[in-house]
């Protein structure tokens, strides 16, 4: 058989056929999306590192190690000094906030020189919007219409650009860069909006993930 007859015959099942060679086609930026919300969703573990800068000034910087579901330990830190550490486990939260943060919210200067060590034991019921504690669980999700922008790297590995934009909000556009050797990670997110950019860096996925209490003496009683 040919080459020119054997593409008459199989062209239905086979994606391209051009001297005797077979062409898979590229998926499209909605589905490439699709693959790596599930490839992330599927993790056991990761690490998260984010940066957001506001248009009114400031920001603040995070990095996170999470199991996505009930474990996981963060530190959030802001250009004053002020940091908050926190590892939650289950329906527990140990929140460690240092001096610079303690002053930062109450107002109030510190007495001592020494920074604090201790840990607070608190529900992770208590968590609320805003007061700067993660969440261990993150929902991978499509939204919005992605297009494909021009291949690039992520730390060195080869990376997909997919930009999205949603009507519900005005003026601002995600970045999402997808690994195209190996599975389709997301690498990292840019979000450029009106009122605040943020980059937030997955890495470590699937790695073991060694997140426990602190050791009870440090924990006030």
């Amino acid at each position: 058989m040919t080459a020119a007859l054997a593409c008459l015959v199989v062209g239905a099942a086979v994606a391209g056929c051009t001297d005797g060679a077979t062409t898979a086609k590229e998926p499209s930026a909605e589905r490439m999306l699709d693959d790596a919300n599930d490839t992330m969703n599927a993790l056991t573990s990761v690490t998260i590192d984010g940066n957001t800068t506001k248009a009114a000034g400031g920001g603040y910087s995070s990095h996170q190690e999470t199991d996505l579901k009930g474990r996981c330990a963060a530190r959030t830190t802001w250009p004053t000094g002020a940091a908050l550490e926190q590892v939650r486990i289950g329906a527990t939260d140990y929140v460690r906030p240092n001096r610079a943060y303690l002053k930062q919210w109450s107002g109030r200067s510190m007495a001592g020189s020494k920074d604090q060590s201790r840990w607070a034991k608190v529900p992770a019921s208590e968590a609320e919007p805003g007061d700067a504690l993660a969440a261990c669980t993150r929902e991978f999700v499509s939204f919005g219409v992605a297009k494909k922008g021009e291949r690039t790297k992520v730390n060195g590995i080869p990376a997909m650009p997919l930009v999205v934009t949603d009507e519900a909000d005005k003026g601002g556009s995600y970045t999402f860069y997808v690994a195209t050797d190996g599975k389709p990670y997301i690498l990292e997110v840019v979000y450029k909006g009106t009122e605040f950019h943020s980059t937030t860096s997955f890495s470590a996925f699937d790695k073991p993930l060694d997140v426990r209490p602190p050791a009870k003496a440090d924990v006030f009683p």
